[in-house]
C-alpha cells in the first residue's frame, strides 16, 4: 500500500513541471517566418515561452507549469502558419 501511495505522489508531481518540446520545421527561411510562427502560438494558453532558431530550423516550446500541448495542436499551428513539421521531440 505504501508503494502505491508513493508511486501516485510521484506521478502527480511529474504533472507540475513545465514541458519543453523541440519541433524541427521545414520551410522557414527568414525572420518573418519566425514572427508568423510566434504569432500562431501566442494565443495558446499552455505556452509559456517560444523560441524560433532559424539556423537550425527549430522551434522550442516551453509550456507553463502543469500544462501540455499536443502534437496535433503543434502540427496544426505550424501548418496554418505555412510550414511543415519534420519532427517533434519532448524533453
Amino acid at each position: 500500500m505504501k508503494k502505491l501511495v508513493l508511486v501516485s505522489l510521484m506521478m502527480m508531481t511529474l504533472n507540475v513541471f513545465a514541458e519543453t518540446v523541440d519541433v524541427k520545421v521545414s520551410g522557414m527561411v527568414c525572420s518573418m517566418c519566425a514572427q508568423g510562427i510566434q504569432k500562431k502560438f501566442s494565443g495558446q494558453e499552455s505556452v509559456k515561452k517560444l523560441n524560433v532558431d532559424m539556423d537550425n530550423k527549430l522551434v522550442t516550446i516551453e509550456t507553463k507549469d502543469g500544462a501540455t500541448i499536443s502534437d496535433e495542436t503543434i502540427k496544426s499551428l505550424i501548418t496554418e502558419a505555412g510550414y511543415n513539421v519534420a519532427e517533434i521531440t519532448r524533453k
